[in-house]
């Protein structure tokens, strides 16, 4: 196995994110993470308050996606959302994945029953850049990020191209998502 990484801000990891030449693709499976960067914004989404500044997703649209985007390259992702929507993939999708889709992530949504989760899909996370490069993503069971980890087996880079494929072809765009379960996305009463 490859390099291991311990926290979301090693310079290391996060060089991945400024590195990759044409595609970095995310596959998320959990219905919450439990971030240090969202733990404010997510109390006040629960609380239902207006979304106003959000310093972490503002990094990542500022930092990563409009950036690459601007340079030609394509930034995007598929979550398996688990139906009813979790709290916390309400507020994903609301104050997150709302304004990362205006700076042009492409962000799809896989919508499943709690007891149906797709055959041909892990249930863990990962990070696949230019199709070659995997990062496995570890989370404890709350949603506490475990660590990363580069992994060097080409069969399972290969696996991960075909979860992609496979994900991306069952999923629906974010904004169409949105517009059916609009409903369930408001803020809590």
């Amino acid at each position: 196995m490859g390099r291991r990484f311990s926290s979301l801000s090693d310079a290391e990891f996060n060089r991945l994110f400024r590195d990759f030449k044409f595609t970095a693709y995310r596959l998320e499976a959990l219905q919450r993470y439990d971030v240090t960067y969202e733990q404010n914004e997510f109390s006040r989404f629960l609380a239902g308050e207006s979304r106003g500044e959000f310093p972490g997703i503002a990094e990542w649209i500022n930092g990563t996606v409009s950036r690459a985007v601007a340079a030609g390259k394509t930034v995007s992702r598929v979550h398996v959302v688990e139906l009813p929507m979790s709290d916390y993939v309400r507020f994903e999708c609301a104050w997150a994945y709302e304004h990362t889709v205006e700076a042009g992530e492409d962000v799809r949504i896989l919508p499943v029953s709690r007891r149906e989760w797709p055959a041909e899909l892990p249930r863990y996370d990962y990070w696949l850049f230019d199709s070659t490069q995997l990062v496995a993503m570890y989370y404890e069971e709350d949603g506490r990020f475990s660590s990363a980890e580069i992994i060097d087996d080409p069969r399972r880079v290969v696996e991960a191209n075909y979860w992609r494929d496979v994900a991306q072809a069952a999923a629906v765009p974010y904004r169409e998502f949105a517009r059916t379960h609009q409903n369930q996305l408001c803020v809590p009463a």
